[in-house]
């Protein structure tokens, strides 16, 4: 092992989107998914990236080597997962990353405050999952103790002056209109300005039950209208499916 190899950072890389305009607002980006999650949404559709595995320093090496082929392609790298705060290489990462040029973006489900603190000073943008109000949070994500750990992470985005988006995953199983409009609201007093309700995709679940419709989901219409409701109340709202 060389000199190099023991201070490169340690990351398991579960893939690579090498160009997106998708996942960084308003910059051209591509996403590096990091292996590994400890919450086990039922909607979950990449269950192949949930179970943690130790990384070798090759698997950076190849990641800063197609970084420094893309200097002056792309604007912006960003961190998902699974859930890339797992991993304790994750601000060396983002720190070499940005002394290459480029913004640097999270998608967290903010389970790691700790962590997401230390991180901070590299990142430019956040991508904070919010699974669902404080009261359903764990039953969702499948672990208790996460409600109060995302609250102190959802604190500190609202504290650091960063650029951040909430984004909510809603799968009709978990949610009905009225509830999707409380949490909305709720996000919204806490002062939160951008939002986006994501639509789970139900081709491949962790949970065989979420692949199938629920009994009663609302229609496009319906939908339609509570979005029109909520809009006045974000600098921006978007409807992902």
């Amino acid at each position: 092992m060389t000199d190099t190899d023991t201070h490169r950072p340690r990351l398991p890389v579960a893939g690579l989107t090498p160009m997106t305009t998708l996942d960084y607002p308003d910059h051209l980006s591509c996403v590096i998914f990091l292996q590994g999650c400890p919450l086990r949404c039922g909607y979950c559709h990449n269950p192949q990236m949930l179970e943690p595995r130790k990384a070798t320093p090759e698997e950076w090496a190849k990641i800063e080597a197609f970084l420094e082929r893309r200097q002056g392609l792309l604007e912006a790298v960003v961190f998902s997962g699974g859930e890339p705060t797992l991993h304790a290489g994750l601000p060396a990462a983002a720190e070499r990353a940005r002394a290459l040029g480029f913004k640097v973006g999270l998608h967290t489900a903010g389970v790691y405050p700790r962590r997401l603190q230390a991180l901070l000073p590299w990142l430019d943008w956040v991508g904070l999952d919010v699974k669902g109000a404080d009261a359903d949070f764990d039953r969702i994500v499948g672990r208790p103790g996460m409600a109060a750990v995302h609250e102190r992470s959802l604190a500190l985005l609202l504290e650091s002056g960063i650029p951040f988006e909430c984004r909510t995953t809603v799968h009709w199983r978990d949610f009905d209109l009225a509830s999707l409009q409380r949490l909305a609201l709720d996000l919204a007093e806490r002062g939160v300005a951008r939002y986006a309700i994501q639509l789970a995709r139900t081709g491949q679940c962790l949970n065989p039950s979420y692949a199938t419709p629920p009994p009663r989901r609302p229609d496009g219409e319906a939908l339609e209208s509570l979005l029109t409701t909520l809009r006045p109340t974000f600098e921006r709202l978007e409807l992902r499916d």
